[in-house]
């Protein structure tokens, strides 16, 4: 379903407004509220060492897992689809916690460099499990993503189990998208990668559109499924590999927000891909201010606040499906 140009500009407009407020509420709250218009020589300091990176890496995240969840829905036509349901963020949880509690940190990245690597690998493997005799099936990459995850959190759960007490908690806390830790070195790879997945995602927003009527009109329509979904699978791994590196595992973003978008802007993926970022970036920012400020000085992860905002309302909107 498509809208017209002008309710999308409205919806467009009305969303980048919003998020800009989002971004000046959640670098002035934390356990002291700031003022980020009046500038003195520590409320300096704290803004550009802990609140603007803390915000810039919630506004990227948020986006990539708006972004990936759009792309993955679309591919295999399945409205529950989200970046987690391949296994991706497994294998990234797995590969990171496993750096974290038996303290592998040779350099400040390293973390980060192991979630990323464990996403990557993870993707390669559902991509080369998912791709029968006639390409990539959405079925086939489906099972796969969902097999790998089982079978990639079982093992670390078994590694947390042999875990020191302070490395299981650093641990569980990175997997609940907690962003305390994060600075500004994180940004420029993930913004790299995030920025080639995003502009690879809309180059194919056609194929996405075709892909997304059953792959019998997308062959009518002069395009190859199986290519199209290799292409598309590989710029939601590189987002959500980037998304999960730089600040750990963030549930319901990627789930939620395409509904969202859809519901005020119509399918078109050259729309519905860009204003998920938007919608994302702004939800994340929004629970990671929510989350360092409402039991301050303790910190609530972020991914924790986003499923508790973005669950109610994923369950509002499927009874308000029923009722049409």
């Amino acid at each position: 379903m498509k809208r017209d140009t002008g309710s999308n500009f409205l919806v467009a407009a009305t969303l980048c407004v919003s998020s800009l407020i989002i971004i000046v509420v959640s670098v002035a709250s934390g356990p002291r509220l700031l003022n980020p218009f009046v500038m003195d020589s520590e409320t300096c300091r704290t803004l550009l060492a802990i609140r603007l990176p803390r915000t810039a890496v919630a506004l990227l995240m948020g986006g990539a897992l708006g972004a990936s969840g759009a792309i993955l829905q679309g591919i295999f036509r399945n409205p529950l689809a989200d970046p987690y349901i391949l296994g991706i963020s497994s294998g990234a949880s797995l590969a990171a916690s496993f750096g974290i509690m038996f303290g592998i940190s040779l350099f400040t990245l390293s973390v980060p460099i192991l979630a990323f690597i464990g996403a990557l690998a993870t993707g390669a493997a559902v991509v080369i499990l998912g791709h029968g005799w006639k390409g990539l099936k959405p079925e086939r990459l489906l099972l796969a993503g969902v097999g790998i995850g089982f079978f990639l959190s079982a093992v670390l759960m078994l590694v947390m189990t042999l875990s020191v007490d302070d490395g299981l908690r650093r641990a569980i806390l990175w997997m609940s998208g907690d962003l305390s830790m994060v600075d500004w070195g994180l940004l420029p790879v993930g913004l790299s990668f995030i920025l080639i997945g995003l502009a690879l995602a809309l180059t194919r927003h056609k194929g996405l559109n075709a892909l997304t009527l059953g792959d019998d009109i997308a062959y009518s329509l002069g395009f190859n499924p199986p290519r199209e979904r290799l292409y598309l699978f590989i710029a939601a791994s590189l987002m959500t590999a980037a998304s999960v590196s730089m600040g750990g595992v963030v549930g319901f973003i990627g789930l939620v927000v395409p509904h969202v978008v859809r519901r005020h802007v119509g399918s078109d993926a050259a729309v519905v891909l860009p204003l998920s970022v938007v919608a994302g970036g702004t939800l994340l920012c929004f629970a990671d201010a929510i989350g360092r400020t409402v039991a301050a000085p303790l910190e609530l992860p972020a991914g924790v606040i986003a499923a508790l905002i973005g669950s109610p309302y994923f369950i509002f909107l499927l009874g308000q499906r029923k009722t049409h």
